[in-house]
C-alpha cells in the first residue's frame, strides 16, 4: 500500500506540472469540468458537486479507466461521496461496494468514515458503530477526528454499550475547545451516574447544569446522586430548589424523589403531596412507590386510600407484600371490615418473610374465620395454627375457639374426627361430645345411611343423659320401626314420649305416638295401637296428613277388634270429608257390610270400582267381587272380574290369584281345556308363586282324569320341574334351611351353594337363593348378596320377590353406588310389587337413582309423581324439588328453578339441602344477580358446611363473583383459601386455573411493575 501512495503523488505531480504548461486552461482545458467539481467537493458543496460527477462518470466510464485512471478514481470517489453527503440510500450501497472492490486503503477507510457519518445521521447506530471502527484515524482531519469520536460514542451510547462509549466521552470532555465538550460532559456524566461513579458525574454535571440545553434535566441526576450518597438533606435541599425553579423535565421523578426522602424521614404529611402527584402522572410504578404511598394514607388516618393502595400489592411475596397485608388487615379492622380484613391475614400468613407476622395472621385468620362463621376454614385454620405453632401466646385461645367450633359447627364429620384425635379430651369437649355424635346420626339419616346412625345413636345413649339423649332415643326408635324391629321402636320411642322435651323438627311427640302405633298395628296388637293413634287424630276432617291417617288407623284398630259399628261410623266420615283414603274407606265398608250381606258387598265394591277407577285398590275389589260370585257359585259372573286383574298392570300378586281362580271356575264348569291354559300361563308368568304350586296339582288331577300322564310329564319336563329326584332335591334344601333357621349362616351359605350346584333347577331354588343373599347381606358381601336377590327377582311375581328386588336395589344405591343398576331395580320394583310401601320406596328409589345419573328429564318425571304420592316423607319432598330445579336450570330456566331449589333448601339439611342451597347462588349468578348470588353462597358456606363439595363449590362461586365485579384482591384470596383447604383434587385444579387468570388480568389492569 505505501508503493501505491507514492504512485498517487508522483501522478499528482504529474498532472499538475502538465497543467501549469498549458497556456490557455478556460478555452483548452480539457479537465475542466473535472476541476470545478473537485473544487466544489473541497468547498462541501455537494449538493453542485453531485450532478458534475455524474456527467464526469459517463465521461469516464469504467472500461475506459486505464486511460484516465487517476480520473476515474478520483470522480467515483468523489460521486460516491457527495451521495453519502446528500444522504441518498443509492449512495450506501455503492460505498459498500467500494470499500469491498478498491484496492485503496487510504480512501477505503475515507470511504467507511463518510458510510458511519450517513448511517449515523440515519440513526442506523450499530451499522455506524462498524463503519467508524473500520475507518482508522491516520487519513482523518482533525474536525474528522473529533466527529468521528463524538459520533461513535453517541452511537455506542444509544445502543447501551456504555463501557465503549465511555472512555470515547471521557477523552472528548478533557478537551475544553472541542465543539462536543459540552455533549461530552453530560454523556459521560450519564454513564457515570449508571456505573454509580458518582464523584466522577457530578463533576461533568457541573460543568452543563446550568446551561438552557441542560439545566432542565441535570438536576434529577444530581439530585439522585446525593441521595445514593445518603446525603438526604442536601438531596432535599438541592430538589426543592430545582422544583421551585420550574422547568424541569424530569419534574415528577424530582417529586418522587423529594417525596421518599421525607419518607424515609417520617414526615409523611410532607410526602403524601408528593408521592400522591408521581403515582397520578405515571402509567407504571415500583411496588416500593405504591407501598410508600399508601403508607402515607396509613399513617395520616386516609383508611379509604391505604386500603386501595394496599390492595394493590397482595400479588407480592416479599416482606414488602407481607407488611402492606399486615397493614392491611389492620386498616380493614379499624374501619370493621372484618370479612377483608380476615383476606388480609390470609395473604399475610401465607408469606413467611416475617415470621412473627405470619404466627399473628395465622391466628388472626383462624379466629376471624370463626367469628364470621366459616366454621370449615376455621376449624381447619386453628388445627393447623395449633400443630405449626405449639408455643405460640395465642394456644389458649386457639383451644377455647376450638371448643366452641365444636359446640357450634354444622361439620359433624369433621367435628368427630377431631374429637377422636384427641388423646384426653377437654372437659368442653367431652360436654359436646353428645351433640356431635347426635348431628353426625341425624346425617346419616338424612342420607338414609341408618344402620350408621343407629350406631351412633347407641353410643350417646349409653353416655351419661344430655340435651339430646330423648332425641336419640327418637331416632333409634324411628330407625327400629323403619327396619321391622317393632318392640325396639316402641321401647325408645316410649323413652323419648316420657323426657316430655320440646319438638325438634321431625322427632316430636306426634310422630312418635304414630309410629308407636304402627309399631303395635305390624304386630297386630290393635288394642295397644289405638290409644295412640286416637292421641293424634282430631277429626276426620284435620288438614294434617298424619292426622288424617291416624283417623283411619283408629278405624282399622276398630274393625279388628270386632267393634264393626264403630269402624264402619268413621270409614262414613272419611267418605264425607272426601280424605285422601277414602277408596281405602270405601274398601273396608265392603268388607263390613258383606259379612251379612254379599249383594251389598258386591254393589259397595263396585261402587268403588266406578268412583275411584285409579285406585290401586280396584284389582282387590274386582277380586273380592269374584269371590263372592265362586262362593255363591255364579261362576260366570266372577270371570269378567278375573279377566279384568289379569287386565291391569298394577294387579302385582293378584294376578296368579286371578288365574288359579279361573282355572278353578272353568275346572268346576268342567271346561278343561280353559282351565289348563289359566294354569299354564300361571306356571309359566309365575312359576314360584304359591298358586303355582296349587295349579301343578289341579293340573296333575285333570291329565289324570283324562287319562294323559304322559301330556302331564311333557308339561313339567317343558317348565323346568324335574319330578324324578324330587326326595333327594327336599332332603339337600331341608338340610341348609335348618341352619338358616338356626341364624348359623356360614353354614347355611354353604349348603344353600351345595343344593343350587346340585339341582340348579331344584324344587327350591327361589328359597335357597333368598335365603343365600340374606346371609351374604348380613355379612356385607353385597356381590354375592346381589347374585341371589338378582336372580329371586329375576323369576318375577313370587312370594320374595318384593324383598328381593328392594334389597338390591338398595345395595346397588348404597353400597355399591352402581345407579344405573339401581334405577333398573327400582324400575321393577315399581310396576310389579303390591305392597304399597314397596310401591312407594320404588318410586323414591327411582327418582334418587335417575338423580345420581343426571338423567333429570326422567328424574322429572319420577318427581313429579313421587309428590302426589300419600305418605311421602320430608325427604321425598326434597329430592323432589331438587331434582325439578336441576331440570329448570338445565333448561335455562334459573329463575323458576330457584323456586324449586328453595322448596328444597328449606326442608333439608342433608347433601340434598346443600346441593339446592349451591344452586340457588349459581342460579342468581346466571341471572347476574351478583349481590343475591354472594349472599346466598355464603349461607351455604355457613349453613351446610359438613358437605365438603358444596361447600368447596360455593367458594369458588364467591371467587368468581367476586372476578366479575374486579375485586381482585378478595377474589384471589377466595381462590386461594379453596387450593390451600380443599380435598378435593378436580376442584383444586379448577380454583387454581381461576388464581392464576385473576392473577393475569389483576397484572394487566395494575399500575405496578416488576
Amino acid at each position: 500500500m505505501k508503493k501505491q501512495k507514492i504512485i498517487f503523488s508522483l501522478l499528482a505531480i504529474v498532472f499538475s506540472f502538465t497543467a501549469f504548461a498549458q497556456p490557455t486552461a478556460v478555452i483548452t482545458d480539457p479537465q475542466k469540468n473535472y476541476k470545478e467539481a473537485k473544487e466544489l467537493f473541497i468547498k462541501k458543496e455537494y449538493a453542485l458537486a453531485y450532478p458534475l460527477l455524474k456527467e464526469l462518470k459517463q465521461q469516464y466510464p469504467e472500461n475506459q479507466a486505464s486511460n484516465n485512471r487517476y480520473i476515474y478514481e478520483d470522480v467515483n470517489y468523489y460521486y460516491i461521496v457527495c451521495g453519502l453527503k446528500l444522504q441518498l440510500p443509492i449512495a450506501a450501497d455503492e460505498a459498500i461496494n467500494y470499500i469491498y472492490d478498491v484496492d485503496n486503503e487510504p480512501r477505503t477507510e475515507l470511504m467507511s468514515y463518510h458510510l458511519a457519518k450517513y448511517n449515523y445521521l440515519q440513526g442506523f447506530y450499530s451499522k455506524a458503530i462498524q463503519y467508524y471502527e473500520a475507518s482508522g484515524y491516520n487519513n482523518l482531519s482533525t474536525e474528522e477526528v473529533a466527529d468521528k469520536k463524538f459520533e461513535l460514542g453517541y452511537s455506542y451510547f444509544n445502543i447501551k454499550q456504555f463501557a465503549k462509549a465511555k472512555p470515547l466521552f471521557a477523552e472528548i470532555q478533557r478537551e475544553h475547545d472541542s465543539k462536543y465538550y459540552i455533549q461530552a460532559n453530560y454523556y459521560y456524566g450519564f454513564i457515570c451516574f449508571y456505573d454509580h461513579e458518582y464523584a466522577e458525574a457530578l463533576s461533568s454535571f457541573a460543568v452543563i447544569e446550568n446551561l438552557n440545553q441542560y439545566k432542565s434535566v441535570v438536576p434529577y441526576y444530581v439530585a439522585e446522586i446525593l441521595y445514593f450518597e445518603n446525603k438526604k438533606d442536601e438531596a432535599a435541599h438541592y430538589t426543592e430548589t430545582a422544583l421551585s425553579r420550574g422547568g424541569l423535565y424530569y419534574e415528577k421523578e424530582m417529586k418522587q424523589l423529594l417525596g421518599q426522602i421525607y419518607f424515609e424521614q417520617m414526615d409523611f404529611k410532607k410526602a403524601l403531596p408528593l408521592l400522591e402527584y408521581y403515582v397520578g402522572n405515571s402509567k407504571k410504578i415500583t411496588k416500593e412507590t405504591q407501598y410508600e404511598l399508601s403508607y402515607c394514607y396509613y399513617k395520616l388516618k386516609q383508611i379509604d386510600k391505604a386500603i386501595e393502595g394496599f390492595k394493590q400489592l397482595s400479588n407480592e411475596k416479599d416482606s414488602l407484600g407481607q407488611n402492606s397485608m399486615y397493614i392491611l388487615a389492620d386498616c380493614y379492622l379499624h374501619s370493621n371490615q372484618k370479612e377483608n380484613a380476615r383476606s388480609a391475614f390470609q395473604y399475610c400468613a401465607d408469606n413467611n418473610s416475617n415470621k412473627e407476622q405470619q404466627e399473628v395472621s395465622a391466628f388472626n385468620y383462624a379466629k376471624l374465620s370463626y367469628e364470621l362463621n366459616y366454621q370449615d376454614i376455621a376449624l381447619s385454620s386453628t388445627k393447623k395454627f395449633l400443630t405449626d405453632y405449639p408455643n405460640s401466646n395465642y394456644i389458649p385461645e386457639a383451644k377455647e375457639i376450638l371448643v366452641s367450633l365444636l359446640a357450634n359447627t354444622n361439620n359433624f364429620t369433621d367435628a368427630l374426627a377431631l374429637y377422636q384425635s384427641f388423646d384426653k379430651p377437654t372437659a368442653s369437649m367431652q360436654k359436646v361430645y353428645p351433640r356431635i355424635l347426635y348431628g353426625k346420626a341425624v346425617e346419616y339419616i338424612n342420607d338414609q345411611q341408618i344402620t350408621m346412625a343407629d350406631d351412633l345413636l347407641t353410643k350417646i345413649i349409653a353416655l351419661p343423659a344430655s340435651s339430646v339423649t330423648p332425641y336419640a332415643n327418637f331416632w333409634k326408635g324411628e330407625i327400629a320401626y323403619r327396619l321391622a324391629n317393632y318392640d325396639e321402636a316402641i321401647r325408645h320411642l316410649t323413652a323419648y314420649l316420657d323426657s316430655h322435651v320440646a319438638a325438634q323438627g321431625e322427632a316430636n311427640p306426634m310422630t312418635a305416638k304414630y309410629d308407636i302405633g304402627y309399631s303395635w298395628l305390624k304386630k297386630e296388637n290393635y288394642h295397644q295401637a289405638l290409644p295412640y293413634f286416637e292421641q293424634i287424630e282430631k277429626s276426620s276432617s284435620s288438614s294434617l296428613a298424619i292426622e288424617q291417617d291416624a283417623y283411619v288407623r283408629a278405624a282399622d284398630c276398630y274393625y279388628m277388634n270386632k267393634d264393626l259399628a264403630k269402624a264402619n261410623s268413621m270409614y262414613e266420615n272419611v267418605l264425607t270429608n272426601a280424605l285422601p283414603e277414602s277408596d281405602y274407606a270405601l274398601f273396608q265398608k265392603a268388607m263390613i257390610v258383606g259379612i251379612k250381606n254379599p249383594g251389598e258387598r258386591i254393589q259397595t265394591f263396585a261402587s268403588l270400582i266406578h268412583q275411584y277407577p285409579k285406585s290401586n285398590l280396584v284389582p282387590d275389589a274386582n277380586l273380592a267381587i269374584a269371590d263372592v260370585y265362586m262362593a255363591n257359585e255364579k261362576f260366570s259372573n266372577a270371570i269378567p272380574y278375573l279377566t279384568a286383574i289379569l287386565a291391569a298392570p298394577d294387579a302385582g300378586d293378584l294376578q296368579p290369584k286371578a288365574y288359579l281362580k279361573l282355572g278353578l271356575i272353568y275346572y268346576n264348569t268342567n271346561n278343561n281345556k280353559d282351565a289348563l291354559n289359566n294354569y299354564t300361563q300361571l306356571i309359566q308368568n309365575f312359576p314360584q308363586s304359591p298358586e303355582a304350586d296349587e295349579a301343578l296339582e289341579n293340573v296333575k288331577n285333570i291329565y289324570i282324569q283324562e287319562g294323559k300322564p304322559n301330556d302331564y310329564i311333557t308339561l313339567m319336563n317343558k317348565i323346568g320341574k324335574n319330578i324324578s329326584d324330587t326326595q333327594a332335591d327336599s332332603l339337600t334344601y331341608t338340610t341348609a334351611e335348618l341352619q338358616y333357621m338356626n341364624s348359623d349362616c356360614t353354614n347355611a351359605t354353604t349348603g344353600f351353594t351345595n343344593y343350587l350346584s346340585k339341582y340348579p333347577n331344584g324344587h327350591f331354588v327361589l328359597e335357597a337363593n333368598y335365603y343365600g343373599a340374606e346371609c351374604y347381606s348380613k355379612n356385607k358381601d353385597w356381590t354375592n348378596a346381589l347374585k341371589g336377590y338378582d336372580y329371586v327377582s329375576s323369576l318375577g311375581a313370587n312370594k320374595y320377590f318384593e324383598r328381593a328386588t328392594l334389597a338390591a336395589s338398595r345395595i346397588n344405591y348404597f353400597e355399591l353406588k352402581d345407579y344405573a343398576a339401581a334405577e333398573k331395580n327400582f324400575q321393577s320394583l315399581r310396576f310389579n310389587a303390591v305392597n304399597q310401601d314397596n310401591k312407594l320406596e320404588a318410586l323414591r328409589g327411582l327418582v334418587r337413582s335417575e338423580y345420581q345419573l343426571k338423567d333429570y328429564a326422567q328424574a322429572d318425571t319420577a318427581a313429579k309423581e313421587l309428590l302426589t304420592k300419600k305418605g311421602i316423607s320430608t325427604d321425598d319432598k326434597s329430592i323432589a324439588d331438587l331434582v325439578l330445579g336441576k331440570s329448570l336450570e338445565v333448561n335455562n330456566d334459573s329463575a323458576n328453578a330457584i323456586i324449586a331449589f328453595r322448596s328444597c333448601a328449606a326442608i333439608n339439611r342433608s347433601a340434598w339441602g346443600a346441593e339446592a342451597r349451591y344452586e340457588i347462588a349459581s342460579c342468581q349468578f346466571s341471572l347476574k344477580s351478583f349481590i343475591a348470588a354472594q349472599k346466598a353462597a355464603m349461607a351455604v358456606i355457613k349453613e351446610t358446611n359438613s358437605y365438603d363439595y358444596w361447600v368447596t363449590r360455593s367458594y369458588i362461586l364467591l371467587g368468581d363473583i367476586f372476578e366479575q365485579k374486579k375485586d381482585y384482591f378478595n377474589a384471589k384470596a377466595t381462590y386461594q383459601s379453596v387450593v390451600q383447604n380443599s380435598t378435593i383434587d378436580e376442584l383444586k385444579t379448577e380454583a387454581q386455573q381461576k388464581l392464576d387468570k385473576a392473577i393475569a388480568e389483576e397484572a394487566d389492569n395494575s399500575k405496578i411493575t416488576n
